[in-house]
């Protein structure tokens, strides 16, 4: 039966650690997933979530904690003795270990490692810390399977099994030589079917898709996605293994950076959640909502210029808001395409062609659309002028706008600039400057004013 959280279950809970009853709690707890129990601690304040982490098994405990908000998981670490924070270390996989301990401050950090037991896993976590956040060496565990060419089957066995007890899952089987070098990969079907003497150098499969610790994790996920593989192994500047990053990991990295974009897109310019305080939510915001009105003050004093044709020609003022509203929607739509194929790997070619492509793809449009709206303000006004400058208008002012909106990602892109900031706020505000001039500049030409 799949878990649901509801309000008298966690009443329930929260009166059992108001009453201190530990064996109550552990009893009807000790059957839920990791899961479940990071569901039940975000519905609890600090302190009752940190009771909570402290009462049960550290093996579930540790999992639900990488489940948890940032926020309150950083409010529970701090509730936490640095031999307690060891202790739920100690159960994780070296990665997420890693991830845990970079949220403490340095002095943290220090006396946390030096409570971890097992020395070898201590270790290892200050290796992920030290690599450039973002690149496969600070995504990746420690933890995985590698056996040596030299060995024979039965021997590569006996060393599986004890290798696999830190393992949470066992993705591949990796083959290295005696330096440690990548060489390739071992099928289990091999290994299942070949004889007991058989030397792993005969069985292996050379042929082994890698990355190395300095590798981009965009790179890794591309790369992942590209041979659909479950897991991919790291080598250091020499080749030697050193790490894994599985599909697990990588979809979460996916997944920050598609909430990241998605924001930013939408004109926040921080990492916040709905649950954020007041003045957080101000600054990711505010920033973007200042451009836009700096574009409104810009478009009205382009508008400002036009004054006397404005007043002449009302009809071209009816018809302002629609200018605009198509020149943005035109240039978030282009430069929306653009950023979803970067992310993709998909746009090919050079600036040149796409910027091209896109300026037939906007002229069909706009062809379109502006023979409708022409034939609308000849049927309202039964003018042709009128009629004609306004069509004509946004005609140039969709193709223009589909230009803009895909150059500006793609030249952010060469330059190595996150293409996301382009779209949303700023495309649409550019747009809107540059549409109304267009606007009203082809439309004082054609009227002869």
């Amino acid at each position: 039966m799949q878990f649901q959280l509801t309000t008298d279950f966690i009443a329930t809970i929260e009166q059992l650690i108001a009453n201190k009853d530990g064996h109550a709690l552990r009893e009807l707890l000790k059957e839920y997933h990791f899961a479940d129990v990071a569901e039940l601690l975000e519905e609890l304040n600090s302190d009752e979530a940190t009771y909570l982490i402290k009462l049960l098994k550290s093996k579930i405990t540790s999992e639900a904690l990488m489940e948890l908000d940032e926020d309150l998981r950083e409010r529970i670490l701090e509730n936490l003795t640095p031999t307690e924070i060891a202790q739920e270390l100690e159960e994780l996989d070296t990665d997420d270990a890693a991830d845990i301990i970079a949220e403490l401050d340095d002095k943290t950090q220090k006396e946390v490692i030096d409570k971890i037991i097992d020395e070898e896993h201590a270790a290892d976590i200050v290796e992920l810390l030290n690599y450039d956040e973002d690149t496969a060496g600070a995504l990746m565990a420690k933890e995985l399977v590698q056996v040596k060419e030299t060995w024979t089957v039965a021997g590569c066995v006996r060393e599986m099994r004890r290798q696999a007890e830190n393992v949470t899952r066992v993705h591949s089987i990796y083959v290295t030589n005696r330096e440690g070098k990548l060489t390739g990969r071992l099928s289990l079907k091999d290994l299942l079917t070949a004889s007991e003497k058989t030397k792993i150098s005969e069985i292996f499969i050379p042929k082994v898709d890698y990355v190395t610790v300095h590798t981009d994790n965009e790179e890794v996920a591309r790369i992942m996605q590209k041979y659909d593989l479950e897991a991919i192994p790291v080598v250091d500047e020499n080749g030697v293994l050193v790490g894994r990053i599985t599909i697990d990991d990588i979809v979460d990295f996916i997944k920050e950076e598609a909430e990241k974009d998605y924001q930013m897109a939408a004109g926040i310019s921080q990492d916040v959640e709905a649950d954020d305080s007041i003045i957080a939510l101000t600054r990711a915001r505010l920033p973007w909502l200042f451009l836009g009105l700096l574009g409104g003050v810009g478009a009205a004093a382009i508008m400002g210029g036009f004054e006397e044709v404005l007043n002449n020609h009302a009809i071209l003022l009816l018809f302002t808001p629609l200018i605009a509203a198509m020149a943005g929607n035109v240039g978030v739509q282009s430069s929306a395409i653009i950023v979803q194929g970067l992310a993709n790997d998909d746009v090919k070619g050079s600036i040149g062609n796409r910027l091209i492509k896109e300026m037939l793809l906007a002229a069909l449009n706009g062809a379109a659309l502006a023979t409708v709206l022409f034939f609308f303000i000849w049927g309202w006004k039964g003018t042709i002028d009128y009629g004609l400058s306004i069509s004509v208008s946004l005609f140039v002012v969709i193709i223009v706008a589909g230009i803009i909106g895909t150059f500006i990602p793609l030249f952010l892109h060469k330059r190595g600039i996150d293409p996301a900031i382009a779209t949303g706020p700023f495309i649409t505000t550019s747009n809107d400057i540059f549409g109304i001039l267009i606007y009203l500049y082809i439309a004082k030409l054609i009227l002869g004013i």
